[in-house]
């Protein structure tokens, strides 16, 4: 819904109870912002102004292909008053178009793409 189009709503509904039959409403800002960091180009914060996956936010920072490992990306969520929350995902399985449903970030949650292992 548009803020004009919430104006008109609450209008409707409140218009027996407003003294002056005017209504605003003004949107402040819906960004939100994400940590990246581990096996890619440009790791640090990353602002959003809409829901962005996990597989969106890697991208976003530039998956270093040769050097991340995909299959283990962990997602660090902390909440007020809760644990932390640690969430393993196998993004290359999403690449191949075998993931199950998006894995959907929340404002301040940590992306860690670690280093594919390799031998010497």
């Amino acid at each position: 819904m548009t803020p004009s189009g919430l104006e008109k709503e609450l209008l409707k509904l409140y218009a027996p109870q407003l003294v002056t039959k005017e209504v605003n409403v003004v949107l402040e800002s819906s960004a939100y912002f994400v940590f990246v960091t581990g096996a890619v180009a440009r790791p640090g914060r990353i602002m959003f102004d809409r829901p962005i996956t996990v597989m969106e936010a890697v991208i976003d920072a530039g998956v270093d292909h040769s050097r991340a490992n995909l299959k283990e990306v962990t997602v660090i969520r902390r909440q007020a008053g809760r644990e932390e929350q640690y969430f393993h995902l196998n993004l290359k399985r999403e690449l191949r178009g075998e993931g199950s449903e998006p894995f959907y970030l929340q404002p301040s949650d940590i992306v860690f793409v670690r280093e594919k292992f390799t031998w010497f």
